[in-house]
């Protein structure tokens, strides 16, 4: 370990607790309902993972902050620490989304080395970071069509919503990250791949978010969008 890793482990966690102060904050002053507060966190943390890219020397220190959270929140889901974040009748999604992206960094991070695929693992979390998100907020806001598949009921808006929203941030990950300074021994992908990529994810993520159950859409989202991308873009290339 590092200095600079054990700066972005300090930097990490001052992060991710400022962003549910700073939530909690929100829902006390504005009266905000908890499933929107819940979807700053959600964004929030989503976003880090450029913050991770970026910050840390070798990977397997910065997986840390990723999976020390899985922990966290469950001890916050389990004890309602954070009303911004968990209600009385809350998922453990928080838990699974911490999962998924532990799980996702460990198969694909590798830094320092003409191997890693970190934007991959980044890809699939964008999935959820702004495609659950958007989807969720626009869903429950101006979703008037309903739909239902495996006891899960979603609107077409919001998944309208979800595929636009998670194509967008994976294609823009996909195509700016590798050969960055968050990627620099990842080889660039090529707009065409990109979007390939991003489009066939992006539709399978929207299908996974809409028979998933509550909240395990955290686990099956980002680790099969995460997924797609790796098999496309290592066939097509």
């Amino acid at each position: 370990m590092t200095t600079r890793d054990l700066i972005a482990l300090g930097v990490s966690f001052v992060y991710a607790f400022g962003l549910l102060i700073f939530a909690e904050i929100v829902r006390r002053w504005r009266g905000y309902p908890q499933d929107f507060t819940r979807k700053i966190v959600h964004v929030g943390a989503g976003m880090w993972v450029f913050g991770v890219l970026g910050l840390f020397e070798n990977w397997y220190i910065g997986v840390i902050p990723f999976a020390s959270f899985i922990v966290l929140n469950y001890i916050f889901f389990r004890y309602k620490i954070f009303s911004a974040m968990d209600a009385d009748d809350s998922s453990p999604g928080t838990v699974y989304f911490s999962l998924s992206i532990t799980l996702l960094f460990l198969a694909f991070w590798r830094t320092n080395s003409p191997t890693d695929l970190g934007y991959i693992a980044a890809a699939g979390t964008m999935a959820m970071t702004w495609g659950d998100s958007l989807a969720s907020i626009i869903g429950r806001c101006w979703g008037r069509r309903k739909y239902t598949i495996a006891g899960s009921t979603r609107s077409y808006e919001g998944s309208a919503v979800m595929f636009l929203a998670s194509f967008t941030a994976m294609f823009l990950t996909i195509l700016l990250v590798p050969g960055s300074a968050l990627g620099p021994l990842s080889d660039p992908v090529g707009a065409g791949t990109a979007l390939l990529a991003a489009g066939i994810a992006a539709l399978l993520a929207t299908i996974a978010e809409a028979v998933s159950p509550s909240g395990t859409d955290n686990l099956s989202v980002p680790l099969l969008a995460g997924g797609v991308v790796f098999v496309i873009v290592t066939l097509v290339g």
